[in-house]
């Protein structure tokens, strides 16, 4: 029975492990729309839509977290187990213009929705208050424009109306408030002032702008009235005649008042604290022009302007002259006139730095001119206390030119082929300004108007360019063009090409001499040669100037330190030293001075045999010692009594083959003498090294 329980509780539990569902959902998508439209007007209602659209394997519930954002910032978030939420503004502002997305995650899953754009036409409407309703010309008015609920950054404008005028318009912009002030100076003549404001906001479909603020009226005050300014006795004067202008206000305080009188920019006249200002003068034509009255006090300035007009009395009058250029101790006539009219009186007068100077109380002036009545001259008439002025004449009075002088200007009548040659061209005396005329031979180079020299520079020199220069000087003097003499200028060919050569060449026996040649293929004599050695440094050997392209350096007695690279230097007054290139000279042994060191080593080579060949009979006389005084030989005490003598051995010897031939003759001619019993004698052999003498060490010995 138990078993069978058993059986029965297993079955229902694997039909039920297979009868549970697991919950499976998936977001087929969200969307975001607005209410009643994604272009609201301002101040109406706007609500957000965030939908969620999921598909669920059983009905089960599910909680959805929405998170709604404007422009990425986050601006309500809802949870709810629907698939739909609400995003409520009651009261749709500019501010709330622009990008909205709705996130809705639920589980582990995320959806964002695609953003949709709205746009909250039109801006709420500026507030405008001012600080004052009632102000002096001068003062300054300060407003305050508010666009309320509006989020910055805003663009404020400020607009200034005067009585029938334009309105003057000023912009402002604020990044971090919803207001902006602004301040007004009241100016001269403003009387009933209208201000106004409007706001702006940008948004992605341009710029919106609010309505015109309320309308605020300012009053202004006058401190003072527009000054009058009259003449007296009329506004028309003849030149002689006394003109007098009076300059007056009206003002509620005169404390600080300023009253300036002026012409042309002129402040003739002025007072401070009173009404009224006078000024008079004496009419000249010089008068006829605009006047200018203006009032002061603060800031606040009024203007009136006047012309007034001066007729000449008489014309001005001219200075003629006999001549206006001539020569010194020449007669010069000035006359001074006035065109119609001849009662007058006349001045002529000098201009000077220092002022006129007086010359005669004339119409007329007759002097004999030197070069210091250069200048210029002007007379003055004068009639009924007008005095006038003529235009100044200018008269030149030339002293004649004194011959120039042509020089080069580095002093020294020489140039370098290749190199500009400057010339300068001087006259001592003579009035300037002086045209200098320089000359190439016959052809002239160049023309320069200057005081007392000019300068003239040839680029172009040739071989041929030896002389021929000149210049001409000459002013306005009547006695025309002076020459000077011809300047002969000496052309410097610089050095080109220097070489050195001797004889012999290459080889030199020791204590001979050795000729140098030194010579330059192009130059201008005199030729400074330089002869050197090289060794660790450049040594001068010898140093010689010529008349001449080439030189010759005889150098003596040669030995063999004399060994080594020459080289020769040629310049001239080019002062451009030019180089030869190298050649080696070798110092050699004479032929004699071989031979000797030969018969040197000979003699040396024959004493050494020698010696080794009294060694060899000395020790073969040795061996044979014992045989020879057992047969009783006849020559033994000879050979044993013979003694030679030899240098001491330090090694090996060597023989040559002539040594070795020597040795067996002389042997055998001693065998042939001593008989039988040499014969049977046992000969001992040594090999011997002769010492020869070093031929180079030789050569040494003789060089030295």
């Amino acid at each position: 029975m138990y078993l069978a329980l058993l059986v029965i509780f297993l079955q229902c539990s694997e039909l039920y492990a297979q009868g549970k569902v697991y919950q499976v959902f998936t977001f087929n998508g969200v969307k975001i729309k607005v209410e009643p439209s994604d272009k609201v007007k301002n101040g109406a209602p706007m609500s957000i839509i965030c939908h969620a659209d999921i598909s669920k394997n059983t009905d089960f519930q599910l909680k959805h977290n929405f998170t709604f954002f404007k422009d990425g910032k986050l601006v309500f978030m809802a949870i709810s187990d629907k698939e739909d939420a609400r995003y409520e503004i009651p009261v749709a502002k500019s501010a709330d213009t622009g990008d909205y997305e709705c996130r809705v995650k639920a589980g582990d899953k995320l959806v964002i929705s695609k953003p949709i754009y709205v746009w909250v036409a039109g801006m709420t409407k500026p507030i405008l208050t001012a600080d004052k309703k009632e102000v002096s010309e001068g003062e300054i008015v300060k407003l305050r424009c508010e666009l309320p609920e509006e989020v910055p950054p805003l663009e404020f404008f400020f607009r200034k109306t005067k009585t029938n005028s334009e309105p003057i318009e000023k912009r402002v912009a604020e990044q971090n408030q919803n207001f902006s002030e602004m301040e007004y100076y009241v100016e001269a003549g403003d009387n009933i002032l209208q201000f106004d404001c409007f706001g702006k906001r940008q948004v992605k479909s341009g710029w919106e702008s609010s309505q015109h603020s309320n309308k605020t009226l300012v009053t202004v005050k006058e401190p003072f009235r527009k000054p009058t300014l009259i003449t007296t006795p009329s506004n028309n004067f003849t030149e002689g005649d006394i003109i007098e202008f009076e300059c007056s206000t009206v003002a509620a305080e005169m404390r600080g008042i300023e009253i300036i009188f002026q012409k042309n920019r002129t402040i003739l006249n002025s007072v401070r604290d009173k009404k009224f200002l006078k000024y008079s003068t004496l009419a000249t034509q010089e008068d006829s022009g605009e006047y200018l009255c203006k009032v002061e006090q603060g800031a606040v300035s009024k203007t009136t302007k006047l012309n007034v007009f001066v007729s000449e009395l008489f014309p001005k009058p001219t200075l003629s002259a006999s001549m206006t250029q001539l020569d010194e101790n020449k007669d010069l006539i000035l006359n001074c006139s006035i065109n119609g009219l001849r009662r007058a009186n006349f001045s002529i007068l000098r201009k000077s730095s220092s002022g006129d100077i007086l010359l005669k109380k004339s119409r007329i002036l007759a002097i004999k001119v030197n070069v210091n009545d250069t200048g210029s001259y002007t007379c003055k008439a004068e009639v009924k206390g007008i005095v006038k002025e003529s235009k100044p004449v200018r008269i030149s009075v030339y002293a004649p030119v004194s011959k120039p002088t042509l020089s080069v200007v580095s002093g020294s009548p020489e140039v370098v082929l290749g190199k500009p040659l400057q010339l300068i061209c001087h006259s001592v005396m003579g009035t300037p300004p002086i045209t200098f005329t320089f000359y190439k031979g016959d052809e002239i180079k160049k023309n320069v108007t200057n005081d007392t020299y000019a300068t003239f520079l040839d680029e172009d020199i040739g071989l041929n360019d030896n002389g021929g220069y000149k210049c001409d000087a000459r002013n306005n003097h009547s006695s025309g063009v002076k020459t000077s003499n011809i300047l002969n200028v000496t052309v410097i060919v610089p050095i080109r090409g220097a070489s050195l050569g001797s004889v012999p060449y290459g080889e030199v026996e020791v204590g001979s001499d050795t000729t140098f040649l030194c010579s330059v293929n192009e130059g201008s004599w005199p030729i400074d040669f330089k002869f050197f050695k090289k060794t660790d440094h450049e040594v001068l050997l010898h140093e010689v100037r010529e008349y001449s392209d080439r030189t010759i350096w005889h150098k003596k007695t040669m030995k063999r330190k004399d060994t080594g690279t020459y080289y020769c230097m040629a310049s001239n007054r080019a002062s451009v030293d030019v180089r030869s290139h190298p050649i080696t000279i070798s110092v050699i042994l004479a032929a004699w001075q071989k031979g000797v060191i030969a018969a040197f080593v000979l003699t040396a080579m024959a004493g050494a045999g020698a010696v080794a060949l009294w060694w060899f009979l000395r020790k073969k006389k040795k061996a044979k010692g014992p045989s020879m005084e057992m047969s009783g030989s006849a020559l033994a005490p000879n050979l044993t009594s013979e003694k030679l003598t030899r240098p001491p051995s330090d090694g090996n010897y060597y023989s040559g083959s002539g040594y070795i031939e020597d040795n067996e003759n002389h042997m055998k001619s001693t065998d042939e003498s001593k008989g039988p019993d040499l014969e049977s004698a046992e000969v001992d052999y040594t090999e011997v090294e002769v010492s020869t003498l070093d031929p180079h060490r030789a050569e040494n010995i003789w060089a030295s």
